[in-house]
């Protein structure tokens, strides 16, 4: 570890002499500050989409997964008789925290976003019904669709099972593709690091020509490139972080009827994630300019 700080440390001092085989400004700087800062600033956007939808996912799943519906369908005579009868079975179910049946007015307000505030739910042929909290260890769905089935003919239980699926999917795949994102993102920065340290290579072709006759190894003239254009791409990462983190501020909070397009930012620990990205682009910096200064240097052998 001690090794480890030291060698962190003097990559960081730097040697004055090899920093002058290093042109200090010009069109690679800003090439590779600008690259680092643009896709870093994507990255924490992909980075808060990921998290964020897996967030409502996983958040929506579980309110799924907590509750059930049974909807009463019955000749008008015998709704009332197979809703009591209903809620008994239910009363009576292992995992079963309570039970309920919704009034007309909360129905009518389940049916107003399709039909509007008028929808004459007491005149129309509308199911009861009962709205089912499971405990914490859950019911047996298959035993009691079986008991509602010999007790009450009419009733039919829903667990969200087909709502649960689908979101479990849509997760996966989402963090899947802001993944494959995060590693494109990194792909397309190595590959513009990488360029602008082969034209800067070959505009001092001939300093490193010169360096060469006068006994600089080439291990020494690539240090010199690689720790500018790590610098260099740490440095626009941190700009790109700040700006992404500063730009999902300004996103809207989460709120009940922005539904999905609100509440896309970070919450609680995940702010700490976008750090991480800084040090992830000087990494790729690091490798990529070092590839390429190895190849060019030996190309000029």
């Amino acid at each position: 570890m001690t090794r480890l700080l030291a060698a962190i440390r003097a990559f960081f001092q730097g040697d004055a002499h090899a920093d002058r085989v290093v042109p200090p400004t010009g069109f690679t700087a800003r090439l590779t500050v600008f690259a680092a800062t643009v896709m870093t600033f994507l990255a924490v956007f992909a980075l808060a989409l990921s998290l964020a939808t897996g967030r409502l996912a996983q958040q929506w799943g579980s309110e799924l997964a907590r509750s059930s519906t049974v909807r009463i369908s019955a000749p008008s005579d015998q709704v009332e008789a197979q809703t009591a009868a209903a809620l008994r079975v239910l009363q009576t179910t292992e995992g079963v925290a309570s039970a309920r049946a919704l009034s007309s007015q909360e129905q009518q307000a389940l049916l107003e976003p399709f039909f509007g505030p008028d929808v004459p739910v007491d005149s129309l042929p509308v199911p009861q019904l009962i709205e089912v909290v499971e405990a914490r260890s859950g019911f047996d769905p298959q035993g009691l669709r079986l008991r509602l089935q010999a007790e009450v003919p009419g009733a039919i239980l829903d667990d969200h099972t087909r709502w649960r699926r689908p979101l479990v999917r849509a997760a996966t795949r989402i963090r899947a593709l802001g993944l494959l994102s995060l590693l494109l993102i990194g792909a397309a920065m190595a590959a513009m690091i990488t360029l602008a340290a082969n034209a800067a290579l070959a505009a001092n072709a001939q300093v490193i020509s010169v360096l060469r006759l006068v006994g600089a190894t080439d291990h020494f003239i690539a240090a010199a490139f690689v720790r500018r254009f790590t610098l260099r791409a740490l440095t626009g990462a941190l700009i790109g972080t700040l700006a992404g983190m500063g730009a999902i501020l300004l996103l809207p909070a989460a709120q009940a009827e922005g539904g999905f397009l609100t509440g896309l930012g970070f919450r609680g620990a995940h702010w700490l994630w976008p750090l991480v990205l800084p040090p992830v682009a000087g990494g790729v910096a690091y490798l990529a300019t070092s590839g390429a200064a190895r190849r060019i240097l030996r190309g000029l052998t």
